[in-house]
């Protein structure tokens, strides 16, 4: 059962491991340029200077100018970043969605049944050997990821949590190949036909996901609140790393003034008509910049967390597919 499995899908393994081949030729050397240029900006030593509380504020300025220049030369890659995160899909629509689909549409399946070959091991043996393979295909997806983003991430905001970036590297691509593969699968044992158990697979993947991401990853733990003087001196003070939920500026008894923005006014700062700094907000005295954030120390948590409910669902999909596959006929 195992050379069999292995001659129906070594077409499919040839192809994506020629695909991930391709994929690294071109991944590698602008990985490598980011990490030169990153480096002669002098933001290594940038990233560890900010991590400090007592960092000077030319230090903090010329920072965030290379920061700046470093986003300006890359920040397209964000595009290939968003094309990236499909590859999950594209592995549960070719080897998950076919698996059980394409040997029903066909009448294969009852030869291999009526050869002593029992319909659960069937199903053990090539959810096992396909699994297996996707499980390290996406480690390595997920490691190669992590080392081509680092310096995206480091020089963003919003760090490692940020949308898109949080999906591309870690362990969580293992969670969603599984997902999208099982779903696949049980799409497959359900409608039987290739075509029709494809779309239901993206239609699926893209809906859970989404619903996940929007819904779920924002309160895997409760979140912090942030506080700060809407007067101060020098530029705003920026949390980099921090993946910021929302923010806004509120009055003394925490009345929300103004959603989604933030105030930096200089001490005692004017208007040319004379008005107070952020009066025509409703500004009263004592009003304070306010944020709701994630840290950036959870990074592996909610990588775990995440990884853990894709995991899961991927578990029962592949359950319910071997119920439904004692049933065709």
């Amino acid at each position: 059962m195992i050379w069999l499995t292995w001659r129906q899908h070594r077409k499919q393994a040839f192809y994506t491991l020629l695909g991930f081949a391709a994929l690294a030729a071109v991944l590698v050397p602008i990985g490598l340029a980011m990490r030169n240029t990153f480096s002669d900006l002098g933001l290594v030593d940038c990233v560890s200077q900010l991590a400090r509380a007592d960092v000077a504020q030319t230090t903090r300025e010329t920072c965030d100018a290379g920061f700046r220049r470093f986003g300006n030369q890359y920040g397209s890659l964000n595009l290939v970043a968003v094309l990236l995160i499909t590859l999950p899909a594209l592995v549960g629509l070719f080897w998950g969605a076919p698996l059980v689909a394409r040997e029903v549409e066909q009448g294969t399946h009852r030869f291999v049944w009526t050869q002593g070959v029992g319909r659960n091991r069937w199903a053990l043996v090539k959810f096992g050997l396909v699994g297996a393979a996707v499980v390290i295909l996406a480690a390595v997806y997920g490691l190669g990821m992590s080392w081509w983003v680092d310096p995206l991430n480091q020089a963003a905001h919003e760090g490692r949590l940020g949308m898109i970036v949080f999906d591309l590297q870690g362990i969580a691509p293992i969670g969603y190949t599984l997902f999208a593969v099982a779903l696949g699968i049980f799409a497959g044992t359900v409608w039987k036909r290739m075509l029709p158990a494809m779309g239901i697979t993206l239609a699926g993947f893209i809906g859970v996901r989404a619903a996940v991401e929007i819904l779920a990853r924002p309160y895997y733990q409760a979140a912090r609140t942030k506080t700060f003087p809407i007067e101060g001196d020098g530029p705003p003070e920026v949390s980099r790393g921090d993946w910021i939920l929302t923010q806004g500026v509120r009055n003394p008894d925490g009345t929300m003034i103004a959603e989604d923005t933030r105030i930096q006014c200089p001490p005692g700062g004017k208007g040319p008509d004379g008005r107070v700094c952020g009066a025509e907000l409703g500004v009263e005295p004592g009003a304070y910049n306010w944020q709701l954030y994630q840290p950036a120390d959870r990074f592996w948590l909610f990588q775990g967390i995440e990884t853990g409910i894709f995991v899961a669902l991927a578990v029962l999909l592949l359950y319910l597919a071997v119920r439904r596959i004692r049933r065709i006929a």
